[in-house]
């Protein structure tokens, strides 16, 4: 698979039904010595409160993901003790 292919595709948790972000809005990274995805970085959604402040990025390792399919991104994970990361810009 291509990473175009992934582009548009939304990413669902199955552990609790909730949709985290679409590929497209997102960064992912690579493993330069392999050439392999490590993960998808999805930046949290933000409000009109939140946008000022330093934004979280979810970051999502591709051994998370159980099943890609023609509209979305399955993946098991347990948002409950979420990778997050703080970046400011």
């Amino acid at each position: 698979m291509r990473l175009g292919e992934l582009v548009g595709k939304e990413i669902v948790n199955i552990n609790n039904g909730a949709r985290l972000g679409i590929v497209g809005e997102s960064d992912v990274t690579i493993d330069v010595e392999s050439g392999t995805v490590v993960s998808i970085i999805l930046p949290r959604r933000t409000n009109f409160v939140t946008m000022w402040m330093d934004k979280q990025h979810m970051i999502i390792p591709w051994d998370s993901i159980r099943k890609i399919g023609e509209e979305v991104i399955i993946i098991e994970m347990d948002q409950c003790n979420p990778v997050l990361q703080k970046y400011s810009y």
